[in-house]
């Protein structure tokens, strides 16, 4: 199903044992839901089921369950999600919404710990996000491929160019081979004219006359056989000769071409090894995903096994627990303070980036193992292709040089039986013999050139139309060459416009938000490309970079600079999910899934939420967002609010 289709349909959506629901259906219809409700009453239990259904895996099971699901209901379309326990890990099956979710765990699904959001909030590197989903390993050979398809096509218009220049020389050939051919008729025909007369008046026997006639035509034959021959002759040593100085060629590039400095095939398990551990990175991110998302569900006491009777029942418990500094931790059962519990979870949420770290290292490790392995394999492929094609080489010219001196005694051959001939006729006695025998010598002579001529001509025209037919193609091909310029440009740039398309847009977006919002102090959020220096391994090199600026009003109206540590928490959440939707518009989130989901803007006050959720939702068909009841009625009654999860 299109996502043209999805946006006007509702969505039913049903989970089951997936963190605090035992089992719920809510129904979504396209614009803005609001899920309204206190603290530990599995909103965000839900955001995570939805985003399980759609594909991502940072959902967790209920805590006394071995087992959970998730089916999406979208029109006519069901998508299904099942989650199973094995021992610490959890495992994903089914067929969600998309096979790669990548790009809506980064920028559609905005919950507290999206990784958007937080790298905002840490100050790191913003460029990494917007870029991870870019491969450029794909990009580099379909820019490969584009150059060498522009080769040929440069090498084709180049010939085209080589033609149209021969074209005239071409045609003065066939004006003079047309010349020469009128000229030999003309000749042919008074030698003929010549003939008559004689044998007009010559008295003799029918039969000498045709045995005459017969023996001129064996002549007349046998040459014809042998200028055969001797063309056939001439065009197997042209071939020799082109054969002989591709056989140079390809010994001269033998000769300088150095062999790969090392085996490829040597790489590969280097390559397994490094794959290896960036799965099991993978998985063990993966896991910590899970456990953060699940301590934090836990922390704002959801899944903790509080029966809820109703609304205020729910809120004296959660307020009760809220207020104890210690609790009873969920894992080994021992009393710990909540400092000790954020504290851990940090810990977690650093162990993840460093394992996030890397796991990018380790791939671009891979990436030029693979660099290398396929230019040495690339190498050595080239140094085999050309000594195929000097074994080819060598082996046609051995049996051109065979079809040749074949060719020496066949003409030999076919010169004796001339002569041979040419006796034979001269034997017979006619009266007026020798002008007679002269007369059929030069008819004879003249009639193989007229053939000849005749035949050169039709190869000149054949030529010609040939190479006026290629040249009517040179519009084509010069279309083709623009358009694969224009795509080599486009691929070549592709990475640098991306970014520049993600710093703009958040910028622009940045001072769209700001001026809803209206912080008093905060004049101005942007994000600055920059080039740096790094080291990489023995050698530094330059590497783009998108630093995050802050500029603030002083009281006496001056601006100054400050770093993202100064935010108070409410600009750095609006900061993070402003990032996020940038990235959401750069990468076109919403042609793959036409999903926003936002959750943990407590932070933010409700009319300011108001403002961010109404902006958010112009770029979105489907916007879920889980909100406190007193932050939730100070947004649309248009919108769709959803009070109950079970």
């Amino acid at each position: 199903m299109t996502t043209e289709q999805i946006t006007e349909s509702q969505v039913q959506i049903s989970v089951r044992n997936i963190g605090g629901i035992e089992k719920s259906e809510v129904t979504i219809p396209p614009g803005v839901s609001i899920l309204t409700g206190r603290n530990a009453t599995n909103r965000t239990s839900f955001l995570t089921a939805l985003m399980a259904g759609l594909g991502s895996e940072q959902a967790s099971l209920k805590g006394d369950t071995e087992k959970g699901s998730v089916t999406l209901d979208i029109g006519e379309e069901t998508y299904t999600r099942t989650l199973t326990r094995h021992d610490d890990t959890v495992s994903f099956d089914g067929d969600p919404y998309l096979n790669d979710p990548e790009l809506a765990d980064l920028f559609a699904f905005l919950l507290e710990n999206n990784e958007a959001r937080r790298t905002v909030a840490r100050g790191d590197d913003l460029r990494e996000i917007i870029m991870r989903p870019i491969d450029t390993d794909r990009i580099d050979a379909e820019i490969e491929s584009c150059r060498r398809k522009r080769e040929e096509v440069d090498n084709e218009l180049q010939q085209l160019e080589q033609l149209e220049q021969t074209l005239p020389e071409l045609e003065e050939k066939r004006h003079e081979k047309e010349a020469e051919l009128e000229e030999v008729r003309d000749k042919f025909v008074t030698v003929q004219a010549e003939l008559e007369e004689i044998e007009t008046g010559v008295e003799q026997s029918r039969s000498r006359k045709q045995e005459l006639e017969k023996a001129f035509q064996r002549v007349r034959d046998a040459r014809s056989e042998l200028e055969d021959l001797e063309f056939k002759l001439e065009t197997e040593r042209s071939t020799l000769s082109e054969l002989s100085s591709e056989r140079e060629e390809l010994e001269e590039t033998l000769a300088e071409t150095e062999p790969p400095e090392e085996d490829p095939n040597r790489l590969e398990g280097r390559i397994q090894e490094l794959r290896s551990r960036k799965r099991a990175l993978d998985d063990t991110i993966s896991q910590l995903a899970n456990v953060v998302s699940f301590n934090e569900d836990m922390l704002e006491k959801e899944g903790l096994g509080i029966v809820e009777t109703d609304t205020e029942e729910s809120a004296d418990l959660t307020d009760a627990l809220t207020a104890n500094e210690n609790v009873s931790c969920w894992t080994c059962g021992s009393t710990v303070g909540t400092e000790q519990i954020e504290t851990t979870l940090d810990q977690l949420r650093d162990l993840r980036s460093e394992k996030l770290e890397e796991r990018n290292n380790i791939e671009s490790q891979v990436t030029k193992l693979t660099n290398k392995r396929s230019s040495l394999r690339n190498k050595r492929q080239e140094i085999e292709q050309a000594e195929d094609q000097l074994r080819g080489v060598e082996d046609e010219i051995e049996a051109t040089n065979e079809r040749i001196t074949e060719l020496e005694n066949r003409i030999e051959t076919k010169r004796t039986e001339i002569g041979e001939l040419e006796n034979e006729a001269e034997s017979i006695e006619v009266e007026d013999h020798d002008e007679v025998l002269e007369l059929h010598r030069k008819s004879n002579e003249l009639e193989l050139q007229v053939d000849r001529l005749e035949d050169d001509l039709g190869k000149i025209d054949e030529e010609i139309a040939e190479r006026e037919k290629a040249l009517e193609e040179r519009g084509q091909l010069e279309a083709e060459r623009e358009e694969l310029t224009e795509r080599l440009t486009d691929l070549r740039t592709r990475v640098e416009r991306i970014e520049k398309d993600a710093v703009t847009a958040f910028n622009d977006h940045m001072e769209t938000v700001l001026d809803i919002l209206e912080y008093d102090n905060l004049d101005r959020i942007w994000i600055e490309r920059r080039q740096e220096e790094v080291r990489e391994g023995r050698r530094k090199v330059t590497k783009n970079r998108f630093e995050l600026h802050i500029v603030r009003a002083a009281a006496d109206g001056s601006a100054y600079e400050d770093t993202i540590d100064h935010l108070s928490e409410s600009e750095r959440e609006v900061t993070g999910l402003v990032f996020a939707l940038a990235g959401y518009l750069v990468h076109d989130v919403h042609e793959v899934v036409p999903f926003v989901l936002l959750d943990s803007l407590e932070a933010i006050d409700s009319d300011r939420i108001r403002r961010l959720v109404d902006y958010f939702s112009t770029h979105a068909d489907y916007l879920i967002s889980a909100l406190l009841p007193e932050d939730a009625e100070a947004l649309s009654s248009e919108y769709t609010y959803v009070t109950s999860i079970d």
